[in-house]
């Protein structure tokens, strides 16, 4: 897999070269890739390739990777997903985390696929298309949503340096 990623990244920063008059004339042609896999039972490995053709691996402090934006959804990852979180906890957050950043940002819609795939089982296991009017999709934004809001009012008043604390 070590091989594939620097097979990726080599290919990237060829395509890149050659096309550097496109991005000279002000194109964005930049793009990153996640890629993994398992050959035969080897131990599966994922990494996270960069615009530039370098890539780092997941491990148990890096063991995520999410590209495009990021910037809304990543928070709710960070506090809910480790490296033993169960592979069900996981969708969820990651779907929580889809939901969080559409949101906040109108470019970022369904439809979403999410899948993923077992050690050991050589192919995916978990598959799913969340279209626009999903149900699961709404059920879960709404779940969400109240659930941010009665945190939000368990919240302590900010204590203000002129105000007496409140008994």
């Amino acid at each position: 897999m070590y091989d594939v990623a620097e097979l990726v990244g080599s290919t990237m920063r060829e395509v890149i070269s050659r096309h550097k008059s496109v991005r000279d004339s002000g194109v964005d042609i930049d793009c990153s890739f996640i890629v993994g896999g398992q050959i035969n039972q080897k131990t599966p490995r994922l990494f996270r390739l960069y615009p530039e053709g370098n890539f780092i691996e997941a491990t148990p402090q890096t063991n995520y990777f999410q590209i495009g934006e990021t910037k809304y959804g990543k928070p709710v990852i960070d506090r809910v997903v480790n490296f033993k979180t169960p592979m069900s906890d996981v969708a969820k957050a990651f779907m929580v985390s889809i939901d969080s950043t559409m949101r906040s940002n109108l470019t970022v819609g369904l439809p979403i696929d999410l899948l993923a795939y077992e050690r050991n089982s050589c192919r995916v296991t978990m598959r799913r298309r969340f279209m626009p009017g999903d149900r699961y999709v709404s059920e879960l934004s709404g779940i969400w949503s109240a659930g941010l809001r009665r945190a939000f009012v368990e919240v302590p008043d900010v204590p203000w340096e002129d105000e007496p604390p409140k008994k």
